[in-house]
């Protein structure tokens, strides 16, 4: 057996067909929720896409991952270039975020998502070097990995993007054996400053996201609009949901922005139209990718395998979470 094919054979069918299934799912989810902007083609580019992405999968998978090691800070630096690109002629503002970048000839896409990739494999590389240093000096440096990188995200105005370091880095300082004391003094730090960020940190429209978040009520004909409406759409749509394009929906009513419909509230319109079933179906596949992510983690031959893969399940977990 050639080595091509015995690496072909024994790679992780399982976290390949959830990654499939649950993109073929997200183009015919876009596609209802899409319907009434056609002209856009947005099912037609998540396809592309998902084609892309699933040979770079293919092929990356065929290489030893060791050797990403050496592409951990060019890429890394790299991410920070692309980031800084976005203060220039380049940079798109989308619902008041200036995280996007349109380079000539491509789609517009966030450099913010590369980063915390590359800082996840920064940071691996970091804690799984350094395993004999003292506790402090471990989180000094994961600090300076990773605030750099935090503060360009937050100064773009993205907070949903910045929020995702905090279970990334927790999980592979975690993962990384950093004593159970000293994740808990952070934290306690984190918590005690947490009001201050809220109050002092944050611009008007941040902390009115926050409060909506804990009571959607508190304003339901203004910031809590949409959320309400949300709300309503999932309540409403039953065991088995309205059907797929039904009639009579939030978002056919346009109660639900057609704009938003399929990226910030993908899954009220999944909901919606498919019911308390397809959500859960849908939950349960992202945890069995989880889940198969998580075995192939403790199956790793050496630290830097685990915190990597650990901190990417990290960051998928609080996307699907956030969602």
């Amino acid at each position: 057996m050639t080595p091509f094919l015995r690496k072909l054979l024994g790679m992780n069918w399982l976290l390949f067909a959830s990654v499939v299934v649950i993109g073929m799912a997200g183009i015919l989810f876009i596609n209802g929720a899409s319907y009434l902007q056609p002209q856009y083609g947005y099912w037609q580019n998540q396809a592309k896409f998902l084609g892309f992405g699933l040979v770079v999968f293919l092929i990356i998978s065929m290489v030893d991952y060791r050797w990403i090691k050496w592409a951990a800070a060019p890429l890394f630096l790299l991410s920070i270039g692309l980031m800084a690109l976005t203060y220039t002629s380049l940079g798109r503002e989308v619902n008041g975020a200036r995280c996007w970048l349109q380079l000539p000839g491509l789609q517009q896409f966030q450099p913010s998502q590369l980063m915390i990739l590359a800082g996840i494999l920064v940071l691996a590389l970091f804690l799984s070097a350094c395993r004999s240093w003292h506790p402090a000096l471990k989180l000094l440096g994961a600090g300076v990995i990773v605030a750099p990188a935090m503060i360009l995200i937050l100064k773009q105005n993205d907070y949903g993007m910045t929020l995702v370091w905090v279970p990334v880095v927790g999980v592979v300082l975690w993962l990384a054996k950093l004593p159970l004391r000293w994740l808990a003094l952070v934290t306690l730090i984190a918590l005690t400053a947490l009001p201050l960020v809220i109050n002092f940190g944050l611009k008007q429209h941040a902390r009115d996201r926050i409060v909506t978040f804990i009571n959607p009520d508190a304003d339901p004909r203004g910031t809590g609009y949409a959320v309400n409406q949300s709300l309503i759409a999932v309540g409403s749509a039953g065991f088995r949901g309205k059907g797929f394009k039904a009639q009579g929906t939030q978002l056919e009513s346009k109660l639900i922005t057609a704009d938003e419909a399929h990226t910030d509230y993908i899954f009220t319109t999944i909901a919606e139209q498919w019911g308390f079933l397809g959500g859960a179906a849908l939950i349960a596949a992202f945890a069995v990718l989880l889940c198969s992510c998580l075995l192939t983690a403790f199956r790793a031959s050496e630290p830097f395998g685990l915190l990597v893969v650990g901190g990417i399940v990290a960051q998928v977990f609080f996307h699907v979470y956030q969602n």
